[in-house]
């Protein structure tokens, strides 16, 4: 996607992934900082512990709200930490005409999707968040971040076996689980739990488009998967590292050309 960027724009840069073990996160961070590098991207499972490295001194108001930092970018020698993720779910948003105020949601997941997507409906604000994870615990911690966000907020966490009867109550569905991610995977809800009219909002992608995706608008839902998201905050990112417009459509079909090649 960003080399694609760099390709549409003639610039002369080099974006790479690479792995790095949890334990490893703080010196690689630290050497990158030391050797140059102008921007770099963080993502599962690394998001917090970029935000902890940074410190409050280092990071900007989107990435202390979120409480995660997914971009990181040079100033004055420095490395900063910001989040883009927000940008990339209302990009998601704008692209099914889905406003959110007043709307009753179900929110699957409490990682740092998931949390991006919840600050997201707070600030454009939903009527009502149901939120619910497969360990309890991590969703009741997502409840008590939000309200701490917006004390008059109405955040609810239910039972993961309890939201299929919530999801037909739902007018927007967002899977910000990892269900999904591999062929084998369930999906994230039944699908008898989606209907038509309902917005669903799968932050998950895969080829041609993932499974609740599908089975949503077979229901005649609005539906789309994780492909917008990830372009628009990766936009966000190229903005800021590079101070002008990113080529998004450049970067998308780079996006959707190699979901398709890695299609199992």
């Amino acid at each position: 996607m960003h080399q694609a960027a760099y390709r549409a724009l003639d610039l002369d840069a080099l974006y790479a992934p690479f792995q790095v073990p949890s334990p490893e996160l703080s010196k690689v961070l630290r050497g990158l900082e030391r050797a140059g590098i102008d921007g770099l991207n963080v993502t599962v499972p690394h998001k917090e512990r970029a935000r902890r490295w940074l410190g409050e001194r280092r990071i900007d108001d989107a990435a202390r709200d979120i409480g995660a930092v997914n971009t990181l970018l040079r100033r004055d020698g420095r490395l900063i930490g910001t989040n883009t993720d927000v940008e990339g779910f209302r990009g998601v948003l704008r692209e099914l005409r889905c406003a959110i105020r007043g709307k009753h949601v179900l929110l699957l997941g409490a990682g740092g999707a998931a949390r991006a997507a919840a600050f997201t409906l707070l600030r454009d604000g939903a009527g009502c968040v149901w939120l619910t994870n497969r360990t309890a615990s991590r969703a009741n911690g997502l409840r008590r971040w939000m309200r701490r966000q917006r004390p008059g907020a109405s955040v609810e966490v239910i039972d993961w076996t309890g939201r299929a009867s919530v999801a037909r109550r739902a007018e927007v569905v967002v899977n910000a689980t990892s269900l999904g991610l591999r062929p084998s995977d369930p999906l994230p809800l039944p699908a008898s739990a989606l209907h038509e009219g309902q917005v669903v909002v799968d932050l998950v992608y895969a080829a041609p488009t993932t499974r609740l995706v599908q089975e949503a608008r077979r229901r005649r839902a609005l539906a789309a998967d994780g492909v917008p998201m990830l372009v628009y905050q990766g936009a966000a990112s190229f903005r800021l590292w590079w101070k002008r417009p990113a080529p998004i459509a450049a970067m998308r079909r780079a996006v959707e050309r190699e979901i398709r090649r890695e299609k199992p």
